[in-house]
């Protein structure tokens, strides 16, 4: 009983040393840092393009469907042959050509499925190109206007896209 009692103190001050070193030293440590003058604009996400964040409204560009939301990320992990999930797509299927005013077979892949981290700025240029009559209505621009903006926040890698963040930034200065 002398040797458990040993090791469970040992254990707990441990747990309680390693909780205030990774708690609250390390998250303080890095804070300070990050106020450092020079750094501070580099170490905020505030103005990143990195991640999607889906604005409401019709008269943005809206992102793919994501289970998650921020500081979590994540995917499902249901498969294509969960009823579930069947479910999801089929409702957001409808959903978005509704919204968009076209039939459902006209809507792309990646504006039903999530993408893997649910953080995804990025979507197929077939989306953001379902979703420029919406957006040239409701914003007053001309169809064309959205194009050249589209066009503007579309990039290649090993398939292009649009990075609809960029996009709507860009949406929201020529407004």
């Amino acid at each position: 009983m002398n040797n458990f009692l040993k090791q469970a103190s040992a254990g707990l001050r441990v747990l309680l040393v390693l909780t205030v070193i990774t708690g609250i030293l390390y998250p303080a440590a890095v804070w300070t840092v990050s106020r450092i003058p020079g750094l501070h604009a580099n170490a905020e996400a505030v103005d990143t393009t990195l991640v999607g964040v889906d604005r409401e409204g019709d008269q943005w560009f809206h992102t793919r469907p994501s289970a998650a939301t921020l500081p979590a990320s994540g995917g499902s992990n249901k498969g294509e042959r969960n009823a579930d999930y069947d479910a999801v797509i089929a409702e957001r299927r409808t959903t978005i050509a509704q919204r968009e005013g076209v039939s459902e077979d006209q809507v792309p892949p990646d504006a039903v499925t999530a993408s893997a981290s649910g953080l995804d700025p990025h979507i197929s240029p077939a989306y953001a190109e379902l979703q420029v009559p919406r957006v040239a209505r409701e914003t007053g621009l001309s169809e064309q206007e959205v194009r050249q903006l589209v066009s503007a926040s579309t990039g290649g890698g090993f398939t292009e896209t649009v990075n609809v963040t960029e996009l709507n930034r860009s949406l929201h200065t020529a407004r």
